[in-house]
Protein backbone atom coordinates (compact mmCIF):
# COMPACT_ATOMS: atom_id res chain seq x y z
CA UNK A 1 0.00 0.00 0.00
CA UNK A 2 1.50 3.71 -1.05
CA UNK A 3 2.32 6.35 1.81
CA UNK A 4 -0.92 8.24 1.09
CA UNK A 5 -3.07 5.28 1.31
CA UNK A 6 -1.70 4.52 4.61
CA UNK A 7 -2.27 7.93 6.19
CA UNK A 8 -5.69 7.49 4.92
CA UNK A 9 -6.43 4.53 6.18
CA UNK A 10 -4.79 5.55 9.46
CA UNK A 11 -7.25 8.82 9.80
CA UNK A 12 -10.14 6.69 9.26
CA UNK A 13 -10.90 5.56 12.79
CA UNK A 14 -12.63 8.12 15.60
CA UNK A 15 -10.18 7.11 18.09
CA UNK A 16 -7.02 7.99 15.55
CA UNK A 17 -9.16 11.19 14.99
CA UNK A 18 -9.10 11.89 18.86
CA UNK A 19 -5.26 11.16 19.40
CA UNK A 20 -4.34 13.54 16.40
CA UNK A 21 -6.27 15.58 17.98
CA UNK A 22 -4.42 15.58 21.35
CA UNK A 23 -1.17 15.83 19.26
CA UNK A 24 -2.31 18.85 17.45
CA UNK A 25 -4.00 20.93 20.54
CA UNK A 26 -0.07 20.32 22.25
CA UNK A 27 2.55 19.69 20.14
CA UNK A 28 4.47 18.10 23.12
CA UNK A 29 5.63 14.37 23.64
CA UNK A 30 3.52 12.62 25.47
CA UNK A 31 3.29 9.10 26.95
CA UNK A 32 0.85 6.38 26.65
CA UNK A 33 -0.39 7.36 30.44
CA UNK A 34 -1.39 11.07 29.23
CA UNK A 35 -3.23 9.57 26.83
CA UNK A 36 -5.35 7.13 28.51
CA UNK A 37 -6.41 10.20 30.77
CA UNK A 38 -6.92 12.47 28.03
CA UNK A 39 -9.38 9.97 26.04
CA UNK A 40 -10.54 7.86 28.83
CA UNK A 41 -9.67 4.47 27.12
CA UNK A 42 -7.47 1.90 28.47
CA UNK A 43 -3.89 1.29 27.65
CA UNK A 44 -3.93 -1.13 25.19
CA UNK A 45 -6.80 0.44 23.16
CA UNK A 46 -4.33 3.48 22.96
CA UNK A 47 -1.13 1.58 21.95
CA UNK A 48 -2.64 -0.08 19.21
CA UNK A 49 -3.85 2.82 17.61
CA UNK A 50 -0.45 4.52 17.76
CA UNK A 51 0.94 2.29 16.43
CA UNK A 52 -1.24 2.17 13.68
CA UNK A 53 -0.25 6.24 12.98
CA UNK A 54 3.30 5.24 13.42
CA UNK A 55 2.93 3.02 10.79
CA UNK A 56 1.50 5.80 8.57
CA UNK A 57 4.65 7.84 9.58
CA UNK A 58 2.39 10.39 10.90
CA UNK A 59 4.00 10.05 14.92
CA UNK A 60 7.54 9.17 15.99
CA UNK A 61 8.62 7.59 19.03
CA UNK A 62 11.85 8.65 21.24
CA UNK A 63 12.92 6.32 24.92
CA UNK A 64 13.34 8.49 27.92
CA UNK A 65 14.04 5.55 30.30
CA UNK A 66 11.94 2.75 30.80
CA UNK A 67 9.26 5.45 29.09
CA UNK A 68 8.12 5.90 25.48
CA UNK A 69 7.12 9.24 23.95
CA UNK A 70 5.03 10.00 20.93
CA UNK A 71 5.16 12.93 18.98
CA UNK A 72 3.83 14.22 15.15
CA UNK A 73 6.14 13.51 12.68
CA UNK A 74 6.72 16.74 10.89
CA UNK A 75 10.16 15.23 9.11
CA UNK A 76 7.42 13.80 6.56
CA UNK A 77 7.36 16.03 3.20
CA UNK A 78 3.51 17.03 3.67
CA UNK A 79 2.61 16.44 6.87
CA UNK A 80 2.60 19.89 7.81
CA UNK A 81 -0.67 21.15 5.46
CA UNK A 82 -1.91 17.79 6.55
CA UNK A 83 -1.75 18.69 10.04
CA UNK A 84 -2.93 21.54 9.55
CA UNK A 85 -6.06 20.66 7.72
CA UNK A 86 -6.65 17.83 10.64
CA UNK A 87 -6.17 20.95 13.22
CA UNK A 88 -9.29 23.26 11.73
CA UNK A 89 -11.12 20.11 11.62
CA UNK A 90 -11.02 18.63 14.92
CA UNK A 91 -12.15 21.96 16.25
CA UNK A 92 -15.38 21.13 18.87
CA UNK A 93 -17.40 18.80 20.31
CA UNK A 94 -15.80 15.96 22.32
CA UNK A 95 -12.38 17.15 20.95
CA UNK A 96 -12.36 19.96 22.96
CA UNK A 97 -13.13 17.88 25.49
CA UNK A 98 -10.19 15.41 25.23
CA UNK A 99 -7.69 18.85 24.88
CA UNK A 100 -9.18 19.29 27.92
CA UNK A 101 -8.47 16.80 29.95
CA UNK A 102 -4.91 16.53 28.60
CA UNK A 103 -4.38 20.14 29.62
CA UNK A 104 -5.49 19.06 33.14
CA UNK A 105 -3.16 15.49 32.73
CA UNK A 106 -0.53 17.60 31.75
CA UNK A 107 -0.29 20.14 34.90
CA UNK A 108 0.65 16.76 36.88
CA UNK A 109 3.71 16.39 34.92
CA UNK A 110 4.42 20.14 35.01
CA UNK A 111 4.11 19.33 38.82
CA UNK A 112 6.71 16.15 38.56
CA UNK A 113 4.13 13.67 38.97
CA UNK A 114 3.15 10.91 37.16
CA UNK A 115 -0.10 9.12 37.30
CA UNK A 116 -0.10 5.78 35.34
CA UNK A 117 -3.32 4.62 34.12
CA UNK A 118 -6.71 6.04 34.31
CA UNK A 119 -6.96 7.95 37.78
CA UNK A 120 -10.44 8.11 39.45
CA UNK A 121 -11.83 11.69 37.89
CA UNK A 122 -12.59 12.95 41.51
CA UNK A 123 -8.82 12.43 42.92
CA UNK A 124 -7.51 13.30 39.50
CA UNK A 125 -9.61 16.79 39.67
CA UNK A 126 -8.17 16.93 43.26
CA UNK A 127 -4.62 16.71 42.53
CA UNK A 128 -5.13 19.41 40.16
CA UNK A 129 -6.79 21.48 42.29
CA UNK A 130 -3.87 21.14 44.78
CA UNK A 131 -1.08 21.97 42.25
CA UNK A 132 -3.26 25.29 41.10
CA UNK A 133 -3.48 26.35 44.27
CA UNK A 134 0.16 25.75 45.05
CA UNK A 135 1.07 28.13 41.87
CA UNK A 136 -1.18 30.90 42.94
Amino acid sequence: MDEKAEIFKALSDPTRLRLMNIFLATGDDLCVCEMTDALQLPQYQISRHLATLRHAKLLKTQKQGTWTYYSLDQSQTGNDSLFQFLQSYLQGGHFDEDRERLTQRLILRDAGKCVVGIVPAAELKQMIVEKLRQDA
